[in-house]
């Protein structure tokens, strides 16, 4: 017998094809949703603009799918086929230092730590943009024009040291919660560009085509 580690549902040697690359529709789609919203809100948007914002309760919908998607899609797409492990990461970086290759139908432990680096980060971004912008505007709520908090306000007395206040401590928020969300966006591109970087050594490294798994066009 060979001391050799015995291969998984997601591994196979170098040169078996018993194993391909395969995504389904739902990550490619969320995938891709998820970059065009990354870059809208960074190159199109105004921050802070009801576009900037919609976009994110967009990128929040589509986020929520992948990970729901992690539960019930198939094998190679749900969480148990990559689960964050730094034992599996550093015995990756280990074979490639060896020059071993792996085919992996899922991510390899390196991408899976980024694969959830990159949501945890998301997850912030979308969180701290909730908490600055509030719920989405929901229309037809009252008379057009007249917002039920604005007609309570002008039948109120208000104390305004009070108002003053509770605005400043307002403000106190919105500037954590925007310090917060510009550190996490930040981080987000340090990922991308990581992302990238890995995705283009791999192709490199194992000759295998990884981009083009996730094109929409590939079956």
């Amino acid at each position: 017998m060979t001391n050799r580690p015995p291969l998984n549902s997601l591994e196979a040697t170098a040169g078996d094809d018993r194993h391909p690359r395969r995504w389904d529709p739902v990550v490619k789609t969320t995938h891709w949703s998820i970059v065009a919203a990354v870059l809208v809100n960074a190159l199109v948007t105004e921050e802070g603009s009801g576009a900037h914002i919609w976009v994110g309760y967009a990128l929040s919908a589509v986020l929520a799918l992948r990970l729901l998607w992690g539960f019930i899609g198939p094998p190679e797409a749900r969480f148990s086929a990559f689960l964050p492990s730094l034992r599996h990461a550093f015995r990756h970086v280990r074979n490639i230092r060896a020059g071993r290759k792996e085919i992996h139908v899922s991510h390899n432990p390196l991408g899976a730590l980024m694969v959830y680096a990159v949501w945890s980060t998301l997850g912030v971004i979308i969180a701290s943009g909730i908490a600055m912008a509030g719920p989405p505007p929901i229309a037809s709520l009252g008379q057009p024009g007249t917002p039920p908090a604005a007609v309570e306000r002008s039948d109120a007395s208000s104390d305004h040291g009070d108002e003053d206040e509770e605005h400043k401590d307002r403000q106190g928020e919105d500037g954590l919660w925007s310090e917060v969300h510009e550190i996490a966006v930040n981080i987000l591109y340090v990922l991308i560009l990581l992302h990238i970087a890995g995705v283009m050594f791999e192709t490199r490294r194992s000759g295998r085509e990884i981009l083009l798994a996730m094109l929409p066009s590939r079956s």
